[in-house]
């Protein structure tokens, strides 16, 4: 009997009959563990917020915010759901470049810990809002940078952006503070890029954002109770990358938190961190189908697909790179063909991995695209064909929990709504006579 892929002891088999395929499944010891290592390695200053974005499930964030990780929210669900989760508003910061006036005065209303404001617009905005309360709003300004990011796999400063304010616009601008006497400026944000996997570029970016901070701190006369140094800290998925070292990356970075810490003890030092806490948490589990050959080359047809995991698909990337994948009821059977794992839709582009080494495949396998946690359902087109968002399954103490109701039928349905004709009718005929 083959062996088959586990977590904490229970088998891929058993959590497939029990919940269904297709599937997310996480293993919260590995979420725990990548909390763990951070503040173990890293200088003990530095704050970490999980980025919602990358995984919004509040079983996901429940386990990483138990072991000390806060919350970074970008929409009205994220903020509620950092707040189901349990975590205090003053370990919450608000960003995004295109708050809702709803949002903004959530934040207020929710006291969370800063606004991370992109744009003048919200600034004026945010300064409507808190006079209206009688109180200012904690804000940190959001700095799109001259310079640009090193080893990031997708920039996202630097250059002409949707992001943040652009230094010079900052630093042109003498009487912001003035022009604003409901906000409290309070700090700095500059998020560089994403997919980072350079300990030196980490640390470079790093003393270039401190060095910011005080001069624009400075231009401004502003206090500096928050750095946020963004993160983009990235995860190997592709041949020839490698994840990053962490005792490398304390090495290099650590020294550079410790110069600023020393000359600002009373500012809170933050680290954002998304894909890095959660991508190797998660397995997208998929069941075959179908197997079939065209044209000389083999195809496995699943059950799920890219409606679920776009990463798969390489959007981002010029060269199609194959997420890693096994068959996980017979993980240790060789790779010895070539296959094309796709899924249930009516597009070409509907492919988990092109030219994959596996072990021959049969119809009911399961198969999975490892390092899945991050970026997934989320950032998906999930209701193309109708098929819904998947089951997502969090395996913590030894034991399965259903974290989020795989979509039916029904669920599509409720919220779409026939066209009232015998009313259209009515209304036309009375507008008629």
């Amino acid at each position: 009997m083959s062996a088959e892929f586990e977590v904490q002891g229970i088998g891929i088999t058993e959590i497939a009959e029990r919940y269904g395929t297709p599937l997310y499944l996480y293993d919260g010891d590995e979420l725990e563990s990548r909390v763990d290592g951070l503040k173990e390695l890293l200088h003990p200053r530095l704050e970490f917020f999980f980025s919602l974005k990358s995984n919004p499930n509040i079983g996901v964030l429940s386990v990483l915010h138990a072991r000390g990780a806060r919350a970074e929210v970008s929409s009205m669900a994220e903020l509620v759901t950092a707040r189901r989760a349990g975590v205090d508003p003053a370990d919450i910061i608000f960003l995004g470049p295109g708050k809702s006036a709803d949002e903004l005065a959530a934040c207020l209303d929710e006291g969370v810990y800063a606004i991370v404001c992109e744009s003048f617009g919200e600034l004026a905005l945010i300064d409507e809002f808190a006079a209206l309360r009688g109180m200012r709003a904690p804000v940190a300004l959001r700095v799109n940078p001259s310079f640009s990011v090193k080893g990031s796999g997708l920039t996202m400063g630097g250059k002409p952006r949707q992001f943040g304010i652009d230094e010079s616009q900052l630093f042109a601008s003498d009487d912001l503070v003035a022009r604003h006497p409901n906000v409290r400026f309070m700090g700095v944000q500059v998020y560089m890029g994403t997919r980072i996997l350079s300990e030196e570029a980490v640390a470079e970016n790093t003393e270039r954002i401190f060095e910011l901070a005080d001069r624009l701190a400075g231009h401004l006369g502003i206090p500096l109770e928050l750095v946020d140094i963004g993160g983009g800290l990235g995860v190997a998925y592709f041949d020839g990358e490698r994840d990053l070292d962490l005792a490398l990356l304390a090495a290099r970075v650590n020294p550079v938190i410790d110069g600023f810490a020393d000359r600002h003890p009373g500012t809170r030092l933050v680290m954002e961190l998304g894909r890095y806490l959660t991508a190797t948490s998660g397995t997208y589990v998929v069941r075959v189908r179908y197997v079939k050959e065209s044209m000389g080359e083999r195809f496995a047809v699943a059950d799920g697909g890219t409606n679920h995991h776009m990463a798969a698909v390489g959007v981002g990337s010029f060269v199609k790179r194959n997420f890693p994948m096994r068959v996980l009821n017979r993980v240790d059977e060789p790779a010895t063909e070539s296959w094309h794992v796709t899924g249930p839709l009516c597009t070409p582009n509907d492919t988990l991995g092109k030219k994959v080494q596996l072990p021959p495949v049969r119809p009911g396998d399961l198969v999975g695209v490892l390092r899945s946690g991050a970026y997934g359902p989320t950032a998906s087109p999930v209701l193309f064909l109708s098929h819904g968002y998947p089951a997502e399954v969090l395996v913590h103490d030894g034991r399965a929990h259903l974290v989020r109701t795989r979509d039916d039928t029904e669920d599509l349905l409720r919220h779409q709504h026939l066209p009232d004709r015998a009313a259209a009718t009515a209304l036309t005929e009375g507008t008629a006579s």
